[in-house]
């Protein structure tokens, strides 16, 4: 599943070629929303933005269109007369007169009013979103000593939506790794550096992952780990999907975990418990 950083990178995409343009034709496959189109035709695109994994286009009429990409869904934009070679169902089109933005395979779309956003039965349970400009590491330690998230355990606490939105499976271990901290560790157990190092982690590697289109790590380590493996996708992440390679730090194998039901990876030198 996409991440708060892929997502925000599809958004800058339809923002680029969507805002302050008119909608002069759209489609909604959906049954929900068969009266859809008579609404958005005709409208301006105000902006295209996320909170976590939702995506968010909100258009001059007062309303946003809220879209959820979960495993399978996607974004694709073409010059106007374009059509994607796609097997995916097409859920959403919008078309302006020099661009045509489409959803596929998407089934979590709602058409909500902007004013009510933070009504919406999903949005509503989010905590902040991972790369929102005016979140601060002050802000993320003090999430992590509040009552209802300082017992969890690291792991399954950083995807929980709720403490901070957009986190998914590799920012998850890419983070505690560059906290070093183990995933059984709990924010009531650590220490103030421990807390205030976490916190820094989480808005670092969140936001080199934005920067740099999903490298979570700096050249430095890049170069190391290239070093030891030359596949790209594992050249990526520091211990991410690198089960049994040798750690970038200490050259102890990588090891993979279970946390809530989803793969976890970490260094158990790095990262004591």
């Amino acid at each position: 599943m996409p991440e708060g950083p892929e997502i925000r990178l599809a958004a800058d995409r339809l923002h680029r070629v969507l805002s302050g343009n008119r909608i002069v034709a759209a489609s909604f496959t959906p049954h929900r929303l068969r009266h859809a189109k008579r609404r958005i035709e005709g409208q301006k695109v105000r902006r295209v933005t996320c909170h976590g994994k939702a995506m968010l286009t909100e258009f001059d009429c007062g309303v946003t269109l809220y879209s959820h990409n979960q495993l399978y869904g996607i974004w694709q934009i073409r010059e106007r007369g374009e059509t994607p070679k796609t097997n995916r169902s097409l859920r959403v089109a919008l078309h302006t007169e020099q661009h045509s933005a489409r959803l596929y395979s998407a089934t979590d779309i709602e058409l909500w009013p902007t004013a009510r956003l933070d009504e919406h039965p999903f949005l509503s349970k989010l905590g902040p979103d991972v790369l929102d400009p005016l979140l601060t590491a002050a802000k993320i330690a003090g999430r992590l000593q509040h009552e209802s998230f300082r017992k969890r355990a690291l792991g399954s606490l950083y995807l929980d939506q709720s403490f901070i939105a957009g986190i998914g499976n590799y920012l998850r271990s890419e983070i505690l790794f560059q906290a070093k901290l183990a995933p059984t560790a709990r924010p009531m157990d650590l220490t103030r550096r421990n807390l205030q190092r976490l916190a820094r982690a989480t808005l670092a590697v969140s936001q080199r992952s934005y920067r740099t289109h999903g490298l979570t790590v700096t050249p430095t380590t890049r170069k190391k780990i290239t070093e030891l493996d030359s596949d790209f996708a594992k050249t990526r992440f520091a211990v991410f999907a690198r089960e049994h390679r040798p750690c970038v730090n200490c050259s102890t194998p990588i090891e993979k975990d279970q946390f809530t039901a989803r793969r976890l990876y970490w260094c158990p030198v790095c990262q004591p418990g």
